[in-house]
């Protein structure tokens, strides 16, 4: 049985149970309080519907599509004391096995200052939506090109030549033929991966107009790590300003290695895998007032790979992502939404002369949700995709998306 035949009965469960006079609900609407206080159990359930995208322009770094998706997510938070709490999030996708999404002990030295260290899986530091990811955070049903959208580079794996690397151009989905590394078709990576989170520590402090993060991880922003398979750790950092009511401005930078050890050592030998980093810069900005809510962001990103063979892949690899958004409250319950995505890369000299070393990619999406009650939320959307290059260069999709949460 597909994952949609089992996602078909669980949409029209949820909706049936909405439609229960309150007093008659058998689903919880709130989190789930238990242990005195001292544990808290959350969860969500979304079912994304839309066709098939032969131009996998919606893939993720977990080989699906955003927009057909059933997924399943259960956190829980306990509280050991004042001082110290332990968090989690266990999550499923179109019926895989669970996989642990958080799990990290928060420390807060102090009860009455805006301070902790948080160590294991942890929320990231780079970037604003990354802190959105969960799917009733997001107007819409698909994600911002930049922390979605596969490129052509893998970080186990290297190509030869600016050749091979061009070969790839809108291959992101499923990159193959690179020389050194896995040699196994694999796909590529975002700018920065909203689907895992990086294992590290984290520090985070704030105050009334200002807060800052920063943190150690074994990964970088494109390629969160579990176990570490490169050659040092990534250093990023986190600053948001609150300058009026209403007004959000952030600002994120992140470097580490980014090839992992054995790619290194099969392309250039061993000692230089240091020096084959990603680096990330990110701005963004939010206003709110009365009945709309608009969010900006913009990410530039270089990858350093090793230089093997002519024609050289020597310079820094950029991509550069800017996205528009915003959200307008029509009625309570009701809103409409929109989203203008660009994601752009640098030229590169290959035998053929130079272009973009990955294909171009703008999309729209315009859509809007209802709430059913509190917390269950349908959406609608249309997306419309452009790319310079790969197999399906223009594609439009109708979305739906059915949410509930307690």
């Amino acid at each position: 049985m597909t994952v949609w035949l089992k996602a078909a009965p669980l949409a029209m469960a949820l909706a049936g149970a909405v439609s229960l006079p309150a007093r008659a609900q058998t689903v919880p609407s709130e989190p789930i309080v238990l242990a005195g206080g001292r544990l808290t159990l959350g969860g969500d359930v979304g079912v994304s519907f839309a066709p098939q995208d032969p131009g996998f322009f919606n893939f993720t770094d977990y080989e699906h599509s955003v927009l057909r998706l059933l997924r399943i997510d259960v956190q829980a938070a306990l509280k050991a004391g004042d001082h110290l709490s332990i968090l989690g999030d266990v999550r499923s996708e179109n019926a895989d096995g669970p996989r642990p999404y958080a799990l990290y002990v928060r420390i807060r030295p102090w009860t009455d200052r805006t301070f902790d260290i948080q160590v294991g899986r942890v929320p990231p530091t780079f970037g604003a939506f990354a802190r959105r990811t969960y799917a009733s955070d997001n107007f819409l049903i698909g994600y911002p090109l930049a922390y979605q959208y596969l490129t052509s580079l893998r970080a186990d794996a290297v190509p030869a030549n600016a050749d091979e690397l061009l070969n790839m151009r809108g291959r992101g989905w499923l990159v193959s033929k690179y020389s050194f590394g896995n040699l196994t078709p694999f796909h590529g990576v975002p700018l920065a991966s909203a689907f895992t989170w990086d294992t590290g520590v984290q520090v985070h402090a704030a105050a009334r107009l200002i807060e800052a993060t920063a943190s150690l991880t074994a990964g970088t922003v494109s390629n969160p790590l579990l176990h570490d398979d490169n050659a040092g750790k990534q250093v990023a950092g986190r600053v948001v300003v609150r300058p009026a009511i209403g007004l959000v401005l952030g600002a994120s930078a992140a470097r580490g290695p980014f090839v992992s050890a054995a790619a290194a050592r099969g392309a250039v030998g061993d000692g230089h895998g240091s020096q084959f980093t990603q680096t990330a810069w990110g701005a963004d900005a939010e206003y709110s007032r009365d009945y709309y809510l608009v969010r900006f962001e913009t990410i530039v990103s270089d990858w350093r790979l090793p230089a093997v063979g002519t024609p050289f892949t020597d310079l820094p690899l950029r991509a550069v992502s800017t996205g528009l958004e915003g959200r307008y409250k029509i009625r309570p319950g009701f809103y409409a939404a929109a989203r203008l995505d660009h994601l752009g890369f640098n030229d590169i000299a290959g035998t053929g002369g130079r272009q973009t070393w990955d294909a171009p990619v703008t999309r729209l999406e315009v859509g809007g949700g209802y709430s059913l009650q509190r917390n269950v939320l349908l959406k609608l959307s249309v997306q419309h995709n452009t790319r310079d290059g790969g197999r399906v260069r223009t594609l439009n999709l109708c979305e739906a998306q059915l949410l509930y949460w307690f």
